[in-house]
């Protein structure tokens, strides 16, 4: 007779339980895992995590990296909206590295170590809190451009086109598929270095170079300049929740732009949630909400600064205006006094 403490659940085909532990929010999971051993490995395993995804029970989390005065390189989940985990560091720290998300993995692509910049991606196995080595860029970069379309990852500018390599690779696309990148043709003209920020939006990578920007829409090979008035607005990091892109302003608003119409709007509703200025601000789609993440001054002494988190509810009304609600805010972390948000990032899990 087979023995019953063999099963998960006692009296239960492992199948069933594996469904039914599938469906447990992770915030419950810490708990789950002291239940036993099996339950701890079932917990860490490819096996749940597929089992998750298939039942359409995964949940959106933030990821964020942050950079202390020793210009070292701290990575962090956000848990329960009320702290952050540290994680395991990035094995290469870089400074300019450009960001992208694939299903559960977080990448970190280019950037310079000891100013020198590299070719190399590391790869974030969210469900495992894991590093790995990703296959390395046809060319260095730094402070590119990263977005991310049908399921590939589109980066561009970060390298001077001052010969055949550089020019013919001054954008590339990494195919998680094949584990290869390849070129991506662009028009000499439009070929700057630096890119201060990026976003997918309407199945475009938008890249905002020093002067000006472009759009790239992969599917039919097609290079844009972006319009004066996306480039006058769009100062710092920024993330497109439902189609509009948000970023904010150095006069301490939250502002839209709609693509279609060519307009930005000041996100409105506010004014009695967040603080009149978010100094440090980098935002993320989190499931669909608003979530921005700044610096603020901490302890009296000034040795400490705090960073805070909040989840904004954004909508379009009739009229177009765009209002946000503020769900929660929270002080997440404290960290020493000159350290600064470097990205933010949503993963599934």
């Amino acid at each position: 007779m087979k023995n019953l403490n063999s099963n998960l659940i006692p009296f239960l085909p492992d199948d069933v339980a594996v469904n039914c532990l599938a469906r447990v929010p992770r915030s419950q999971h810490t708990t789950l895992s002291l239940v036993s051993k099996p339950f701890r490995l079932l917990l860490s395993s490819p096996l749940f995590f597929t089992a998750r995804s298939l039942l359409h029970s995964t949940q959106h989390l933030l990821y964020l990296s942050l950079r202390t005065r020793a210009t070292t390189l701290q990575w962090f989940t956000l848990q329960n909206n009320n702290h952050l985990l540290p994680l395991p560091p990035l094995p290469s720290p870089a400074i300019g590295s450009a960001y992208a998300v694939i299903g559960h993995i977080i990448y970190v692509i280019g950037g310079s170590v000891n100013d020198i910049p590299s070719r190399h991606v590391w790869l974030l196995d969210c469900r495992f809190n894991r590093w790995l080595q990703g296959p390395s860029m046809r060319v260095c970069r730094e402070f590119a451009a990263a977005g991310v379309i049908d399921g590939k990852i589109y980066v561009i500018g970060g390298c001077v086109p001052d010969n055949w390599a550089r020019s013919a690779n001054w954008a590339e696309v990494f195919d998680p598929s094949t584990d290869r990148w390849e070129s991506v043709p662009s028009p000499p003209e439009i070929r700057e270095k630096w890119m201060h920020a990026s976003a997918v939006v309407d199945d475009k990578v938008y890249a905002m170079a020093d002067r000006g920007g472009v759009s790239l829409d992969p599917r039919n090979g097609a290079w844009e300049s972006v319009g004066s008035e996306l480039d006058l607005g769009w100062r710092g990091r920024a993330c497109v929740v439902n189609g509009i892109l948000y970023c904010y302003d150095y006069l301490g608003k939250i502002k839209g732009f709609d693509v279609k119409q060519g307009l930005w709007k000041e996100l409105k509703g506010l004014d009695k949630g967040l603080p009149r200025f978010l100094c440090g601000a980098t935002m993320a789609d989190v499931g669909g909400k608003l979530v921005v993440v700044w610096e603020c001054q901490g302890n009296e002494k000034g040795k400490e600064m705090d960073i805070w988190c909040a989840e904004i509810d954004v909508n379009k009304n009739k009229d177009g205006e765009l209002w946000g609600e503020v769900c929660w805010l929270n002080n997440v972390l404290s960290v020493p006094k000159g350290s600064s948000i470097v990205h933010c990032s949503s993963v599934s899990l």
